[in-house]
């Protein structure tokens, strides 16, 4: 079995296999460089890393207009609930905890970066997302700096990384190159870069330095693109 992934610019991802649809951070509508809109994305289940603008922005209307579940941290789904999102359409989580939703499993980790909703609200603690679907594990890290303990999430197995390499507010190029070596994924790839001149990076370099350092597979598409795991 295999997971399709696209990737709709910055940090959000389309995941599609065995018919469920999970649609990760989606910022859509005030990214230029997404290649569709908030009103064409589809999903089955939303999940969320926290609560900053360019992760959770097209979410509540997404939501509503598809039915679809939404995963975040507790307070996220507080915001979510004052945005109009039914709350039986919520699954409040917060780092180490993990749900069983009908396509697999979902593990809230940490991640260090900060969190604060779209109204100004406390937006709980950010998180990645350790992903188990049609037999894969996935992690997607969120806005996280490196940390050690990376290494922990990496002991079952990953079948892919996606790491952000856009560096002054996560972790840059190299951390993430390091990130890589700590969990060994069969594949990674980049995200939360180019959105805007402060995190601009050059994605073909930091590949090459993956398939130097390490032995994973890097995986870099222009948004839009799409990649099976």
């Amino acid at each position: 079995m295999s997971v399709t992934i696209t990737w709709l610019g910055h940090s959000c991802f389309a995941l599609e296999a065995e018919g469920q649809r999970l649609l990760i951070d989606p910022f859509l509508n005030d990214n230029s460089a997404a290649p569709i809109k908030a009103a064409q994305a589809e999903a089955d289940f939303i999940l969320l890393t926290h609560g900053h603008f360019d992760h959770v922005a097209d979410a509540p209307a997404i939501a509503k207009r598809t039915g679809a579940m939404v995963l975040a941290n507790f307070e996220v789904c507080e915001w979510l609930k004052r945005e109009g999102v039914s709350e039986d359409k919520v699954i409040p989580m917060n780092p180490g905890g993990s749900v069983k939703p009908p396509f697999g499993r979902v593990k809230f980790t940490i991640a260090h970066h900060s969190s604060s909703t779209p109204d100004g609200a406390y937006g709980g603690v950010p998180g990645g997302l350790l992903i188990e679907i049609a037999g894969k594990r996935l992690y997607f890290a969120g806005d996280t700096a490196l940390f050690l303990d990376m290494k922990l999430i990496g002991l079952g197995g990953l079948d892919l990384a996606v790491l952000p390499i856009g560096d002054q507010f996560t972790m840059g190029p190299e951390d993430a190159v390091e990130a890589v070596k700590f969990l060994n994924p069969k594949k990674v790839a980049p995200c939360h870069y180019n959105t805007w001149p402060p995190i601009a990076q050059d994605a073909g370099a930091w590949a090459e330095l993956v398939r130097r350092q390490t032995a994973a597979e890097p995986v870099v598409v222009e948004p839009g693109g799409k990649f099976v795991v």
